[in-house]
């Protein structure tokens, strides 16, 4: 009796023991899942490291796409470039936030700014691949004739105050001329001078694009009805 008493109540023990087991296995099971935030909080801390990272990965990308081969030529055309085209930017954005403007002037405001902001971060991309200080000195500006073209801060105010409608596209007609004729100049200079190829190539791209904006201007201007 005692060993048929006995077999029975180990495999009660046993089926306790393997429960026990299971049950064990089960308490882990939400240990295991509350480790995951911590072990999630460490990334999730290190996220903006990251983010930066790739925030600046555009620029550190399109740097390393340039060709390390340049000039003084080089470095000087995209100094002086840059602030030329950030104030044609910002002459576009002036007239199109006039009402009445030509809808004619109005689409060619929205090109110049679409076309010359990407050449803009072209340009600084240049410059951080060679090294390079993101203004010339003043040596080097005078010699350059930096500002070519350029409208003083007495003619951007006239723009900003210009009556909404012809009056305004009138003026912006006029300076966007000057403003262009003295660009393609730099650039015609930095075709002959430099010596980086993509320098050259986005040059040469300026000439082309603005002396057919300049001629689509002049006419526009010749048919503005202005008062």
């Amino acid at each position: 009796m005692t060993r048929t008493t006995t077999l029975p109540a180990l495999a009660l023990a046993a089926v306790l023991a393997l429960a026990g087991c299971g049950n064990g296995q089960e308490a882990e099971t939400p240990a295991t899942g509350g480790a995951s935030p911590a072990a999630d909080a460490t990334p999730t801390g290190s996220t903006p490291t990251a983010n930066t990272s790739t925030g600046s990965a555009p620029a550190s990308e399109a740097a390393a796409e340039i060709s390390g081969e340049h000039n003084d030529a080089d470095v000087m055309f995209a100094q002086m470039m840059i602030p030329h085209h950030e104030q044609a930017v910002q002459m576009s954005e002036i007239l199109l936030g006039k009402d009445g403007v030509p809808q004619d002037v109005r689409d060619l405001a929205e090109r110049v700014a679409q076309t010359q902001e990407p050449e803009i971060e072209q340009m600084q991309a240049m410059l951080t691949a060679w090294d390079a200080p993101a203004t010339p000195d003043e040596s080097a500006t005078a010699h350059g004739g930096h500002g070519s073209g350029m409208v003083d801060e007495q003619g951007m105010n006239w723009l900003r105050e210009a009556e909404e409608g012809p009056e305004a596209a009138g003026l912006y007609l006029e300076q966007m001329i000057r403003h262009h004729e003295g660009a393609t100049e730099m650039a015609r200079d930095q075709v002959e001078e430099g010596s980086n190829p993509e320098a050259v190539e986005l040059a040469g791209e300026i000439v082309e694009a603005q002396e057919s904006e300049i001629e689509e201007m002049r006419t526009m201007l010749e048919e503005l009805d202005r008062p």
